[in-house]
């Protein structure tokens, strides 16, 4: 009996903790929405208060005729999206050499690729700026997609997925006659569905949300993302900050979005279907 009531006691501090944390991770986003439906007036009134007195809608299509969205986030999708689809066949196929293939050089490739996560992003920032300089990338839509493609991270995660998938189910795909590329492309990266949409989202995230690198790249104001015209809004002196919230809010709309329709199959698994027990 003592040991139910531990459990149940358990249970629920361990629930009012997340609950805690979760209402901490919401409480700014909550903020932010909830300002960019004041009017300017009450923005900076004082005493301050979360819940608007006059709601109004008027800064989203004050941000939205000003900014050039249209412009914006279509930069932002060709970056995201090519860079998303390179990224994941990349890590794939790169993934799958490390796990089944069994050469000492892959091993000793795996090592340095993941020490390469221990160094901070500046470090080879000014490098990588220098090839793209060499490379005449510079101020264009290339020059951020080409050295976002490959990631430690999205290796990693194949790698440790594709170790799990029977070394039996590639053999008999090799003795029916199917060659590394039918075997790779027909069967193994659909296996890895989960991790495709979980990289996918996560790649799509980063490039999206990138702010430090299109800020280097880019100088024609034509080829901005959104990051970077929403920096731009931030003047020397003064800041809208109707136009700002509201173009924020307007600029997590498409990841709200992907998020709501691909999160479901981010636990999904099927590494061993096909398999007869």
């Amino acid at each position: 009996m003592n040991s139910k009531l531990t459990d149940r006691f358990s249970t629920v501090m361990l629930t009012t903790a997340l609950f805690i944390v979760a209402l901490m991770y919401l409480f700014p986003i909550l903020w932010l929405l909830l300002s960019s439906l004041k009017p300017g007036s009450e923005l900076f009134s004082y005493p301050l208060s979360i819940i608007p007195e006059n709601p109004t809608v008027d800064g989203f299509v004050y941000s939205w005729s000003t900014m050039e969205f249209i412009k914006y986030f279509w930069n932002t999708l060709v970056v995201a999206i090519i860079t998303t689809v390179l990224t994941v066949i990349a890590s794939a196929t790169c993934g799958y050499a490390l796990a089944k293939y069994h050469y000492k050089w892959l091993n000793v490739f795996l090592i340095c690729m993941l020490a390469t996560t221990m160094l901070p992003t500046e470090v080879i920032m000014t490098p990588t700026f220098s090839v793209i300089l060499d490379l005449g990338l510079y101020d264009s839509l290339s020059g951020l997609i080409i050295p976002s493609i490959n990631t430690a991270t999205g290796i990693f995660m194949f790698r440790q997925y594709f170790m799990t998938v029977p070394n039996d189910l590639i053999e008999s795909a090799r003795i029916d006659g199917a060659n590394e590329g039918r075997i790779f492309f027909g069967l193994m990266l659909p296996i890895a569905k989960p991790v495709v949409i979980t990289l996918a989202i996560f790649s799509f995230q980063w490039r999206w949300n990138d702010y430090i690198w299109p800020l280097i790249v880019l100088s024609d104001p034509n080829k901005y993302t959104v990051q970077i015209a929403l920096r731009s809004l931030i003047g020397a002196d003064n800041i809208d900050w109707v136009l700002l919230l509201s173009s924020s809010i307007i600029s997590l709309v498409p990841m709200i979005l992907i998020f709501i329709v691909f999160q479901r199959y981010i636990m999904d698994t099927g590494a061993t279907s096909g398999l007869k027990g």
